[in-house]
């Protein structure tokens, strides 16, 4: 008997017991949300006609309170910056101590590691509604926020291109007597200096956009302009807010593309 009629390929085979139970449970879940969404056509339409209210009672652009809302823009592009800034300057430590090629030992790789993930599963919202709390509302409040959300996604991501540089330059200067920072400063902040940066770049980009929505909890920034003027049914004024965050968004999105583009 050939081999062939001995085994049956993997791609026909029987898929194992749990395998189903996630697929069983995840369809479930999703049927369980489209009922509880109520989508219909009916909503669908009606949805599109609002929209098309909205845009006609958007134009043209109320350009009267300009410098007030490019005032509150600007404060949400320092925001972001401020808080990234000083976001990436701790995250560098963190992630020297997190890897397992340059930690001091495993127990404090382990439990900054631990401590890294939960400030990730944490949403920027409530960071932001813990720090109005603590300090008040502001843009404190939205720098702190933007500075643990950068924490949270910088470390992991210089932690994992840290464990991947080859141990050879480690392993040189280790050998005319460096001490730990020396290692570190001569041999692996160099060799992961492009991917730091561009990671960087990336987290300005987030978190411009999360200050945006920051200040509609109070974290100061364009985003209190924009609530207000939607609550007030001021749909003019709204949509020349609208129309300033979306040219400070693609304009820092494209000036990072270029950046990346010429360090990788």
């Amino acid at each position: 008997m050939s081999h062939s009629a001995k085994s049956t390929p993997p791609r026909f085979s029987m898929p194992p017991v749990w395998s189903w139970i996630v697929i069983v449970g995840f369809a479930g879940f999703f049927i369980s949300g489209v009922m509880n969404a109520d989508i219909s056509l009916r909503r669908t339409w009606e949805g599109i006609g609002n929209i098309g209210a909205f845009i006609s009672r958007a134009f043209p652009p109320d350009m009267s309170r300009w410098q007030s809302i490019f005032l509150a823009m600007l404060e949400t592009f320092e925001i972001a910056l401020v808080g990234t800034v000083l976001g990436v300057v701790i995250s560098l430590p963190i992630a020297l101590l997190i890897s397992k090629n340059t930690t001091p030992h495993a127990v404090v790789s382990g439990v900054l590691r631990f401590i890294v993930s939960v400030m990730r599963t944490i949403p920027d919202l409530v960071w932001a509604l813990l720090f109005v709390i603590s300090v008040g509302l502001g843009s404190f409040a939205g720098i702190l926020t933007i500075m643990v959300d950068t924490i949270a996604f910088c470390a992991r991501f210089f932690s994992e291109r840290i464990e991947e540089i080859d141990k050879g330059p480690v392993e040189a200067i280790e050998s005319t007597g460096s001490n730990r920072l020396g290692v570190y400063v001569a041999s692996i902040l160099p060799i992961g200096f492009p991917l730091f940066v561009a990671t960087s770049l990336f987290s300005v980009e987030k978190a411009i956009r999360s200050a945006v929505v920051l200040g509609l909890v109070g974290a100061g920034g364009i985003g209190i302009e924009l609530s207000t003027s939607m609550s007030l049914m001021k749909y003019d004024e709204a949509f020349m807010i609208i129309i300033i965050i979306f040219i400070v968004v693609v304009s820092v999105e494209q000036l990072s593309a270029i950046i990346r583009k010429k360090l990788i």
